[in-house]
C-alpha cells in the first residue's frame, strides 16, 4: 500500500517543484510535519508552486514569520480554547447539548493552517482515556450529540471505531452522532464496506458526516465521487465545511465552483470559517470585510441552500459566531 509523503524534499522531487527556500521549508516541517496522502500526492503531480491544493499542505517559509505589531498576540497555540473546554482528556464541551471527542491524533494529511497543530494529543486524546470520556458523557444528560473529530476519527481502524460507536450507542441520552473527516476526499479508499456498516447502524440513524473541503479541485481526486456516493447510499447526511484561505479559495469564482460541485455530489455547504488564528498560519488570513464581500457575491449568484454560513469560532463563546452578511439595496 502506498505510504503518505512526509519529506518535503521527496515531495518536491515527485511533484517536480523548484527547490526554493529549502532551509525554511525544512524548518517549517520541523515545527509541524508534512503529511500528504498518496491519493492527494498523485493528484498534485505537475502542480504549479501556487496550486491551491498544494498551498494547503506544503510547508512554507511564511510559517516562520511572526505577525508584527499589535496583532502578534492574536496568533497562538490554542486559538479556539480547546484546552479550557476540556471535561475529560480528549472530551471538549463548548456548546450546549453537544460534546466533541478527540477520537484520534492522526490525520491522512496535515493542513498547514490546522488550529490543532500544537494540540497535546499524547495527554489529551480520547483514545488513551476512553473510559473517562464515556463516564463523563454518561454523567451529563444534557449532552444529546457527540462529534467525533481529531485528528481524524477515520484514522482509527474499523474495529476501534466500531467499539467507540457501540459504547456511545449505550448512553441513553445521546441521540445524534456526527463525524468530522477529510478522508473521503483525500484518501477515498478508506470508505470501505465495514466502515459503511458501522456508520449506518440504526441507533444513530442518520449519522451526520461533515467533510472538510476548501477547493473544488479536491473533488477531482480519483475515487472521491464513488466514496461520496457510497456514503449517501448508506444513509449518511453529508455536509461540508471550508476555511477561507488566502491564495486557496479567496476568489468569488473558486467559492462558487466549490459550492456548486459539492451540491452536485449531494453534499450541503455548511460553514465557511474565517481562519482560526493559530501560530504559523497568519499568511492564510482573509480579512473579515473581504470575506463578507465574497459571501455577498455567493448570495447574488447561488440559491440559498448552496451558500455556506460565514462564521468565526471565538474561544469561550457558547456557539460559532455568525458574521453578518447584508446585501445593499439595489
Amino acid at each position: 500500500m502506498p505510504r503518505a509523503l512526509t519529506d518535503p524534499a521527496e515531495l518536491r522531487a515527485r511533484l517536480r517543484l523548484p527547490l526554493v527556500d529549502r532551509p525554511a521549508v525544512e524548518a517549517a516541517a520541523q515545527r509541524f510535519p508534512l503529511k500528504i496522502s498518496p491519493a492527494l500526492a498523485e493528484r498534485l503531480v505537475g502542480a504549479a508552486p501556487d496550486d491551491p491544493l498544494l498551498r494547503q499542505f506544503m510547508p512554507s517559509a511564511d510559517e516562520l514569520v511572526e505577525e508584527p505589531g499589535p496583532h502578534a498576540d492574536l496568533y497562538r497555540s490554542d486559538p479556539v480554547g480547546d484546552l479550557q473546554a476540556q471535561r475529560a482528556p480528549g472530551l471538549l464541551h463548548k456548546y450546549r447539548g453537544r460534546a466533541l471527542v478527540i477520537a484520534s491524533a492522526a490525520c491522512p494529511v496535515h493542513c498547514r493552517y490546522c488550529f490543532r497543530r500544537e494540540y497535546p494529543y499524547a495527554a489529551a486524546s480520547a483514545t488513551n482515556h476512553w473510559d473517562q470520556v464515556v463516564s463523563a458523557l454518561r454523567g451529563d444528560p444534557t449532552i444529546h450529540e457527540v462529534l467525533l473529530s481529531g485528528g481524524d476519527p477515520l484514522s482509527l481502524s474499523n474495529h476501534a471505531l466500531a467499539r467507540m460507536v457501540a459504547d456511545l450507542a449505550e448512553i441513553p441520552h445521546l441521540r445524534r452522532l456526527r463525524v468530522h473527516t477529510r478522508f473521503p476526499t483525500v484518501a477515498p479508499d478508506r470508505v470501505d464496506d465495514p466502515l459503511l456498516r458501522l456508520l449506518s447502524g440504526p441507533r444513530f440513524a442518520p449519522v451526520v458526516m461533515v467533510l472538510h473541503v476548501n477547493h473544488a479541485d479536491e473533488l477531482d481526486i480519483p475515487g472521491v465521487d464513488a466514496a461520496l456516493s457510497r456514503l449517501r447510499g448508506a444513509g449518511l447526511l453529508l455536509f461540508a465545511q471550508s476555511v477561507l484561505l488566502r491564495g486557496v479559495n479567496d476568489r468569488e469564482g473558486a467559492l462558487v465552483q466549490l459550492c456548486e460541485r459539492l451540491v452536485e455530489r449531494g453534499v450541503v455547504p455548511y460553514y465557511l470559517h474565517l481562519l482560526d488564528r493559530v501560530r504559523g498560519a497568519a499568511h492564510f488570513e482573509v480579512p473579515e470585510p473581504e470575506a463578507v464581500q465574497l459571501v455577498q457575491a455567493l448570495i447574488r449568484r447561488l440559491p440559498g441552500y448552496m451558500v455556506p454560513r460565514l462564521v468565526r469560532e471565538v474561544a469561550g463563546e457558547p456557539a460559532k459566531t455568525p458574521i453578518p452578511v447584508a446585501l445593499a439595496a439595489s
